[in-house]
């Protein structure tokens, strides 16, 4: 029994012919092939990221913005005739449509905004309104943010979904130069029955002892921001200053340019020293004023 082939390549082209000719089959088509292609693209460039250690977490989401951009315009391209016809049949619903959707057209108009602009990339610690977080994707609708506790500089565990129109209305402040380093500030407050001053430089020996470890990198890292904010930044040398509050209590205030890491943890440090030397001071009685006698070593421990 022969084939014949010219009668199957004839059959064979009227199959692919109607397929083509077939809109839905298209649709379906392009839809499965560029999600097949987004999906490749992207577990190859995590799995690369994984293997060197980087963050590509911004360059997987310009794929899939570029990538579902492709499927929409093609998408459009394909039906362009049917939703030419089905607007000018609706043109009296057109006012009331917007209104429905103007939520949506706002979130398109601010990923727009996003892209243009670029205020952030992915990865970057943002303050939008109240909230901070770190940027951990973007599409068209919404920003997801992984908020950040900034007093403490960490995570919460909370995953924030902004609509990208709240990226237009609310002022946005990049936050990425306090993912590494950060000014971080810290008043202690007590009575007035001990002078400060009588130990202030021993707690400023203490905060540039913690500081020690990691004061050349602290400093390039400052200059470094200076040179892209231009501006003139705290630090990278602790600082330390004494006043008053509203009801006369001494307070102290620490300034100290650190890894946002080891924050809490010197701060802590600082705190549990300044408070042995307080303790210390008024046990022993020596609550001298401003410029009597400062305290001896032993007078910097707890007295049993």
């Amino acid at each position: 029994m022969s084939i014949d082939f010219p009668h199957v390549l004839e059959h064979f082209s009227l199959f692919l012919s109607a397929l083509i000719n077939n809109k839905v089959v298209l649709t379906i088509l392009v839809t499965f092939l560029t999600l097949g292609v987004k999906y490749a693209l992207v577990k190859t460039v995590r799995n690369r990221a994984i293997s060197k250690g980087k963050d590509k977490r911004d360059l997987v989401n310009n794929i899939k913005n570029f990538l579902n951009f492709v499927m929409l315009f093609l998408l459009l391209s394909l039906w362009a005739g049917e939703l030419q016809t089905f607007a000018l049949s609706i043109a009296a619903f057109a006012v009331a449509i917007v209104l429905a959707t103007r939520e949506f057209i706002q979130c398109m108009i601010g990923f727009f905004y996003l892209a243009s602009t670029r205020p952030f990339r992915i990865g970057d610690w943002v303050q939008v309104g109240d909230i901070v977080g770190e940027v951990s994707e973007t599409d068209w609708m919404k920003s997801t943010l992984l908020e950040v506790d900034i007093h403490k500089y960490e995570y919460t565990g909370k995953t924030l979904f902004i609509p990208n129109n709240a990226m237009i209305t609310n002022t946005i402040k990049n936050l990425n130069f306090l993912k590494r380093y950060a000014t971080h500030h810290f008043n202690i407050t007590r009575d007035q029955s001990v002078n400060p001053y009588l130990f202030i430089d021993q707690l400023q020996q203490k905060a540039e002892l913690y500081c020690e470890d990691f004061k050349d990198v602290a400093h390039r890292y400052s200059q470094t921001i200076e040179r892209r904010l231009d501006v003139k930044i705290a630090g990278p040398d602790p600082h330390i200053n004494v006043s008053t509050s509203e009801v006369g209590d001494s307070v102290v205030t620490v300034a100290i340019f650190c890894p946002t890491e080891r924050a809490i943890e010197i701060e802590q440090k600082l705190i549990k020293d300044f408070m042995t030397m307080w303790f210390a001071a008024k046990r022993s009685g020596n609550i001298a004023p401003i410029g009597g006698t400062e305290l001896s070593p032993d007078d910097s421990q707890p007295v049993s």
